[in-house]
């Protein structure tokens, strides 16, 4: 792009190149030059706009977290109605993107940008944390509705869950069938149900 040429939403395009080269070429491949010549500008705007690469990184994962916050909210509004094993199938589905699975690879992969979530209050790896969290709450949820037993343990069940859910998504070309997600899910909160579905 050329100098001088103003960019319309400059975090939004650079946090999509950054995800498109993420994607496609692996944490290793993600460097300031990759993401700017992907969303095709010149490399001194992603500097104008973050203190370093690391910064940038950082700002990226919180933004896509908060995408887990409002899951959160609408997973926490179906809680009493319809199938928990559906709900929670649904939400792992949406959840392991192909983009969040690669989102944990690479904080795992850069330890600048842990350092850097860290310092920003982020505790754990953030997207699992965060999911763990979800699920923690919807669960809650429905053991007040009745529908899990009261003496369930919803931390270690969303912690089942998610790791378990994360492994799945991880593996072989990233999309499990729906089938493979809800037998797991299943199998994870039948004991916890107070009626089987």
């Amino acid at each position: 792009m050329p100098t001088g040429v103003a960019i319309r939403d400059v975090r939004s395009q650079l946090f999509d190149a950054a995800e498109r080269v993420l994607l496609r070429d692996g944490a290793a491949a993600l460097t300031s030059r990759a993401v700017t010549t992907e969303a095709g500008c010149a490399k001194g705007v992603l500097h104008r706009h973050f203190a370093d690469f690391d910064a940038f990184l950082a700002e990226l994962v919180l933004d896509r977290v908060g995408r887990v916050a409002e899951r959160a909210d609408a997973l926490r509004a179906v809680a009493g109605s319809g199938s928990v094993v559906g709900h929670l199938t649904r939400a792992l589905t949406d959840l392991f993107t192909p983009v969040a699975v690669a989102m944990v690879g690479l904080i795992t992969f850069r330890d600048g940008l842990r350092a850097r979530l860290r310092a920003a209050g982020q505790r754990g790896i953030p997207v699992l944390t965060q999911a763990t969290a979800m699920i923690v709450e919807y669960l809650g949820a429905e053991r007040e509705s009745g529908r899990i037993a009261a003496d369930a343990d919803v931390d270690t069940l969303a912690l089942s869950l998610i790791g378990t859910g994360h492994l799945l998504f991880a593996g072989d070309d990233g999309t499990p069938r729906a089938q493979a997600v809800r037998r797991i899910v299943a199998s994870v909160v039948s004991g916890a149900l107070t009626e089987p579905e």
